[in-house]
């Protein structure tokens, strides 16, 4: 697709993936909306990028809806979904909190479900449409201490099967990345340590280049799911 004139909604797009990705699009003359919770990281993103913020928890169903709403009327139109609103927790099997793994699930996988639902009723009465869905190589082998991430990204990896073959009759092309270790707040917002910036790991502008180059594939074809490593981490 061509991205100038596009018209983009990314989840999560406050921070981390998801403004790396709004920053190129932007830079490639298409039109974004990013959403988060929280109004003072959205109002310093949209300073940085240029792109129209609406704040948004992709768990509250009420908000999914009026925000997909509001992103159409915004953009006049819609092309593209980026799913990249969610967070992590890691903990041992015999550890885990019941509240934080139904948390996870919330976020997700729900919130994932509810903002994809919305965007896809809007690309089939067009009948034309791109969806991503950020997940994690968490979907493609379990680890210690990922009961509950896993299980997140494993059902996300789920519903972007179910969704591809469902969607591909009206011109809707689903699309998965997995991206290993990136270095953004992730690490940090899970609870656990704050690690030191690795030069030989990956960094959210990478998954976001992957991902527009993704987008700019020729309508006729796509890229179902596609995995980023860092090449030689040390």
């Amino acid at each position: 697709m061509k991205l100038k004139g596009s018209k983009i909604l990314i989840t999560g797009g406050s921070s981390g993936i998801g403004l790396a990705t709004a920053k190129i699009l932007i830079s490639k003359g298409a039109q974004v909306v990013i959403t988060g919770r929280d109004k003072k990281t959205l109002k310093k993103a949209t300073d940085e990028t240029g792109a129209i913020a609406l704040v948004c928890d992709v768990t509250n169903e009420t908000e999914v809806i009026k925000m997909v709403k509001s992103a159409v009327k915004k953009l006049n139109g819609l092309d593209v979904l980026i799913n990249n609103a969610g967070f992590g927790y890691f903990e041992l099997l015999q550890n885990i909190d019941i509240q934080k793994f139904k948390d996870i699930l919330e976020t997700n996988v729900t919130g994932a479900m509810l903002c994809g639902r919305e965007c896809a009723k809007y690309f089939i009465q067009q009948d034309h449409g791109n969806i991503i869905n950020v997940a994690s190589t968490s979907a493609l082998k379990g680890h210690q201490m990922g009961t509950a991430y896993s299980t997140s990204k494993w059902a996300l990896r789920g519903m972007t099967e179910c969704w591809r073959e469902e969607l591909r009759p009206y011109n809707i092309r689903v699309m998965m990345v997995h991206p290993s270790e990136v270095q953004t707040n992730f690490v940090a917002n899970s609870g656990r340590a704050r690690r030191d910036f690795n030069p030989t790991k990956l960094e959210a502008q990478d998954v976001a280049h992957l991902m527009v180059s993704m987008l700019e594939l020729r309508n006729v074809g796509f890229i179902p799911e596609a995995t980023i490593w860092s090449t030689n981490p040390k």
